[in-house]
C-alpha cells in the first residue's frame, strides 16, 4: 500500500506532529529517517524489513559501512546520515549529563557510559572527572586498547586528574566481547590507580565495566 493511501493518523510523520516521538514503533520512526520506500514497498515496510533482518536497531547502528549499503533501500548517504544523527544524540546525552548529572551511585552512571560506548569495536579506557558534589567535570578517554597489552598509566591518570581539578573519579572501559565480568588484570590496575590517587587526595569512587547490554560495577562488587 503507498503511504499516501493511509490514513493521516497512521502516516509516521503526521503520528509524530500529533503524540509525540514516543508514541512511534521502531518501524515508523526509522521510516522517517529513510524518508522514501522503493518499488513495490512503501517506506514503512521497508523499515520493518531491514529491522527484521538486522533483527535489533542496536545491529542495524553498528553496522559497517560495507554492511549498511549492502542493503536494501540503503547506501552510502543513509550511512552518513545515520552516523551524524547518532553522533549529534550521544553529545546531546553527554552535554545534557555534564549540566545535571550527579555520580553518586552505580546506576546513575551507567545510562551515560553504555552511551559512550556501547558498539565500540575496540576497547577503551576512560576517566570520569567529579568534582566535590560528585558532578561530572569532563570525561575522557586516555587509553585505547586492552587493559593487558595497552599500557594503564598511573602516572598519566593522576596527571590528568589533577589537570581537571577533579575531587574524584570514575574509571570506565568497554569490553567488546560483551562480556562484562572484570578480569584479573582488570582488578590488579585499578588497585594500583586507587593507590596512586590516593597519595593526591582523589577519590575513586568505581570502575564500571561495559559490555554488550550490561555493565558491571567494582564498587556495587566490593572490589573498591
Amino acid at each position: 500500500m503507498q503511504l499516501t493511501s493511509l490514513p493521516n493518523s497512521l502516516r509516521p510523520r503526521e503520528k509524530l506532529i500529533s503524540k509525540g516521538a514516543k508514541a512511534l514503533t521502531d518501524a515508523e520512526l526509522l521510516a522517517i529517517f529513510l524518508r522514501t520506500g522503493l518499488p513495490g514497498m512503501n517506506v514503512i515496510e521497508l523499515a520493518q524489513h531491514l529491522l527484521n533482518e538486522n533483527k535489533t536497531l542496536h545491529n542495524l547502528f553498528n553496522a559497517s559501512i560495507e554492511e549498511f549499503c549492502s542493503q536494501k533501500g540503503l547506501g552510502t548517504a543513509k550511512y552518513v546520515q545515520l552516523q551524524a544523527v547518532l553522533e549529534l544524540s550521544q553529545r546531546y546525552m553527554q552535554e545534557r549529563c555534564q549540566r545535571d548529572a550527579v555520580f553518586n551511585s552505580p546506576n546513575s552512571v551507567y545510562d551515560y557510559l553504555t552511551i559512550q560506548m556501547r558498539g565500540l569495536q575496540q576497547e577503551v579506557f576512560m576517566v570520569l572527572y567529579l568534582d566535590s558534589q560528585n558532578r561530572l567535570v569532563k570525561d575522557e578517554i586516555l587509553f585505547y586498547g586492552t587493559i593487558n597489552s595497552a599500557s594503564v598509566y598511573p602516572r598519566e591518570v593522576v596527571k590528568a586528574a589533577l589537570k581537571n581539578n577533579a575531587a574524584a573519579v570514575i574509571f570506565a572501559h568497554n569490553h567488546p566481547s560483551g562480556i562484562a565480568e572484570p578480569s584479573q588484570a582488570d582488578k590488579l590496575i585499578t588497585n594500583k590507580l586507587q593507590q596512586a590517587l590516593q597519595l593526591v587526595d582523589i577519590s575513586v569512587l568505581d570502575h564500571i565495566i561495559v559490555g554488550g547490554e550490561t555493565c558491571v560495577s567494582f564498587a556495587e562488587r566490593g572490589l573498591i
